[in-house]
């Protein structure tokens, strides 16, 4: 292969041209193979190539030799001894958005790795998560708040997990799309982190790293979504899913609402505490949203891994198997064989011991109208259970609680929401962000639809 060189493919791309899969290729192998003296690729040219894709863009093909080439920069799982159906789900990021700890033990109780038969195979869930960066949560965050949980697995480790338990939910090692660890870092410095043929080739890459079978996507919408614009939105959605498809994995995009927190809780070990709640048949009005959206992604991952002839049958299954207490049964096995504590789920509501806490209420009586939900998400973050960078320490027990949701009617001095901090000096900046973007109004409001579009190969479905 011929070697490439890497100002050429920037002024390739800055001009506007359609760089060849040998270019993209290149320049992917330049960035994984840099060690020591041998800077076959500077961190300055890694630059002008984001700022040059961020500016003219990637056609289809580029886009998905982009991915391909990240994907297989370094490890990738391979899940064929297991003999199952390969599925996965990603979100773009939310607030108090925790529906991997609900999904993941759902579909493993609809599927053990066990084949049931050559018709119909076991299904597998290699969920491989991330941390909290900015406004939105991290799936591994509120994991390892459980004592003992394992996050850091192996490949081998993940796949003897599966085989035991049908999920596992495990972070990304320094193998796996070493390209975008390089890539993603300079995008934060650039620039450059808002294109969308850049989010789409990160997420995309490490997710096909797992050789799914089929993919379902949860792109966020509103005033807490990543992407400033519905139309965004929705565009991200559509390069994933003509990406996954491209690659061979089934891909669906669900686009949900993202106007408010979802669920009861925000934070970290509170979110683990509600999902293990639902698990049991403790179901809070605070989190219906939250086991609504839950068991929609369920339904389509259970739809295209063949246990469902609708994703709407699809749903309904996922909330049998809830209601049940057969995912509750999966969640243990799960969280025991990553060598988690299961005594903490005796009593969860035990685990929870900030050390400060205040109630925002309703100045006045009327309906709980909007709010900035990105604002929302950075007053948790400030509360100590986010980052603002990576590396930055969390902290287990801080967050919030919330008493209302949208077009709900709430009376003057009823509780909104409850913060709660390891330190009482963080509380007030959080107390005024949300104060300063609840809105009550004297009139009646709807409340947004979780469910906006779902977008597939097959094209656009809108949601009424």
């Amino acid at each position: 292969m011929n070697q490439i060189h890497p100002i050429d493919v920037i002024l390739h791309k800055r001009d506007g041209a359609a760089l060849s899969d040998e270019e993209i290729q290149g320049f992917v192998r330049a960035i994984v193979e840099r060690t020591g003296e041998r800077q076959l690729v500077t961190d300055a040219q890694i630059a002008a190539f984001l700022m040059a894709v961020f500016l003219k863009g990637l056609d289809a093909r580029e886009l998905a030799t982009l991915t391909a080439a990240m994907r297989f920069s370094g490890d990738t799982f391979d899940a064929s001894s297991l003999k199952t159906f390969t599925i996965d789900k990603h979100s773009t990021g939310g607030v108090g958005d925790k529906t991997s700890l609900l999904i993941a033990p759902i579909l493993a109780a609809a599927g053990i790795a066990t084949p049931t038969s050559e018709e119909v195979p076991g299904i597998c869930v290699p969920m491989i998560s991330g941390r909290s960066l900015g406004h939105t949560g991290g799936t591994l965050d509120k994991l390892e708040t459980i004592p003992g949980f394992n996050t850091q697995l192996g490949l081998a480790q993940l796949a003897e997990v599966l085989r035991r338990c049908g999920a596992a939910l495990i972070g990304q090692t320094p193998r796996i799309v070493p390209a975008d660890r390089t890539l993603y870092a300079l995008r934060d410095h650039t620039g450059t982190v808002e294109s969308p043929f850049l989010i789409t080739a990160s997420i995309m890459s490490k997710k096909l790293a797992e050789s799914l079978n089929a993919l379902v996507l949860d792109v966020k919408v509103g005033s807490g979504a990543f992407m400033p614009s519905y139309e965004q939105s929705r565009f991200l959605a559509e390069l994933m899913v003509q990406t996954g498809e491209r690659a061979g994995t089934r891909t669906v995009a669900l686009l949900t609402n993202m106007e408010q927190p979802l669920g009861r809780f925000s934070g970290n070990w509170v979110e683990v505490w509600e999902c293990v709640d639902i698990m049991k048949q403790v179901r809070h009005p605070m989190s219906a949203d939250l086991i609504e959206l839950s068991n929609l992604l369920s339904g389509s991952m259970l739809h295209l891994a063949g246990r469902a002839k609708t994703p709407e049958e699809g749903a309904g299954l996922a909330d049998e198997i809830l209601t049940s207490g057969a995912a509750y049964r999966a969640w243990l096995g799960i969280v025991e064989a990553q060598g988690g504590d299961l005594s903490v789920f005796e009593d969860p509501a035990s685990h929870h011991r900030p050390q400060a806490s205040t109630v925002i209420k309703a100045s006045r009586p009327g309906y709980l109208a909007s709010m900035d939900c990105k604002q929302v998400g950075w007053a948790v973050q400030r509360l100590g259970a986010g980052r603002a960078k990576p590396g930055d320490p969390v902290s287990a027990h801080a967050g919030i609680e919330s008493h209302a949701k949208l077009g709900q009617r709430v009376e003057e001095g009823q509780a909104l929401f409850t913060l709660f901090s390891e330190d009482e000096s963080l509380l007030e900046e959080p107390r005024k962000m949300l104060l300063d973007t609840l809105v009550i109004s004297e009139k009646p409001v709807n409340a947004p639809p979780l469910l906006r579009e779902v977008v597939s190969a097959a094209g656009h479905e809108s949601i009424s």
